[in-house]
């Protein structure tokens, strides 16, 4: 069975899906879900990214089981480890997966984050700081969304080409691989043809450095993006010999 890894429910403060809903369309589609709701202790917007575990756990637990894995999605930030480790030992999560919502403390979602800002510089700060996050964060199982900056990035190209950034990707990649993190295959975008063509060299090439394993994720916030996609980037997957897998108890589980 395919997982739809990477998804929100109303816990998260963007998202007002609920539970009941997003797994009635898991069971219409098929499909395994981990609900990955949002955790960002830095984050200063109008919405607050933060909730508490133990209730989460409690309203959750009773729908956790075969077809549903509770996760978190957690706002990677340097300086933040022991805070993260705290949060993450509040509740038996199944699955954390990491991402970069902010860059030196901007917003990715706003554009004041780039006002006066080169292409160049905005996007090789974005991957040298994924890159050492996932260095320096070794309680997280997936990087999510490595085109996140794409979907709100204002320049004239926002796509993350691989033949414009390889280096910069290329050390994503390896910290990926040398850390035995799992590489999330983020579905968000691919209704967009030219996202899937420039996203495919970035998973070929974590294929090449030695990277095995990949999740899919559609970053659902309604119960209709739920599963979106999933079929395409599973053969995405195996056109590069990655292997699907899914969490349970911060395990790895073959998907698919």
């Amino acid at each position: 069975m395919l997982f739809d890894s990477h998804l929100h429910t109303e816990v998260s403060a963007d998202s007002d899906m609920k539970a009941q809903d997003a797994l009635a369309r898991a069971e219409e589609l098929g499909i395994g879900l981990v609900f990955t709701e949002h955790i960002d202790f830095s984050y200063q917007g109008r919405l607050s990214f933060i909730f508490s575990p133990e209730e989460y756990w409690a309203a959750y637990e009773p729908l956790r089981g075969e077809r549903l894995s509770l996760g978190v999605e957690l706002g990677m930030v340097p300086g933040e480890l022991e805070m993260a480790k705290a949060f993450l030992a509040r509740a038996p999560f199944d699955e954390v997966i990491g991402s970069i919502h902010l860059i030196d403390g901007g917003d990715i979602y706003e554009p004041s984050t780039y006002e006066g800002k080169t292409q160049q510089e905005v996007y090789l700060r974005y991957f040298t700081l994924m890159r050492d996050m996932v260095r320096q964060n070794p309680y997280i199982d997936t990087l999510a969304h490595i085109d996140y900056i794409a979907r709100y990035a204002p320049y004239e190209r926002p796509d993350i080409s691989y033949a414009d950034w390889h280096d910069a990707i290329d050390e994503v990649l390896r910290a990926v691989v040398e850390t035995d993190t799992a590489l999330e295959i983020n579905t968000r975008r691919f209704e967009d043809r030219l996202a899937m063509k420039e996203l495919a060299p970035i998973y070929r090439r974590f294929s090449e450095l030695g990277g095995r394993c990949v999740t899919i994720g559609s970053d659902a916030h309604r119960k209709e993006s739920v599963g979106a996609h999933l079929a395409l980037a599973a053969q995405m997957a195996e056109a590069y010999g990655l292997e699907i897998v899914t969490f349970c108890g911060r395990k790895r589980v073959k998907a698919g």
